[in-house]
């Protein structure tokens, strides 16, 4: 019986997960495309109005590095720092380079925009969506 509770209460609770996908489509894609080459970034940058989310991720994914051999802890670190800089954003805590930041100044703040869930659900998107991609 504990079995089968269970077993229900993870489908109803994954039924009803947030898609950070969506979250990305509803709030970041406005300002950042999802995925394009670092050449093709370079041509069109007077297009752009953020860096790409590519390249947005590939860019934490450098600097959020720890030397813990466990990939899940820089993953865990990864997606605290988005959580917080999509409420907090600011120039001490960027990780954009000083081009981008000249660019594209900092981002505005979400905070109010998003809850719990969906900031916890784009920060993982961000983390996995570009998992193989060459930085």
């Amino acid at each position: 019986m504990k079995k089968l509770l269970l077993a229900t209460s993870l489908l109803a609770s994954s039924l009803f997960a947030v898609d950070g996908y969506d979250v990305y489509k509803k709030n970041c894609k406005v300002c950042h495309v999802e995925m394009m080459t670092a050449e093709y970034a370079l041509a069109h940058i007077n297009e752009l109005s953020a860096p790409p989310m590519v390249e947005v991720s590939g860019r934490l994914k450098e600097n959020i590095k720890t030397t813990d051999e466990e990939e899940d802890v820089d993953r865990y670190l990864f997606i605290l720092f988005v959580k917080d800089y999509i409420v907090h954003p600011n120039l001490d805590n960027s990780m954009c380079n000083s081009g981008a930041i000249e660019k594209f100044g900092v981002m505005p703040s979400l905070k109010g925009k998003l809850k719990e869930d969906e900031k916890q659900a784009v920060a993982e998107w961000l983390y996995d969506r570009y998992e193989n991609a060459k930085f």
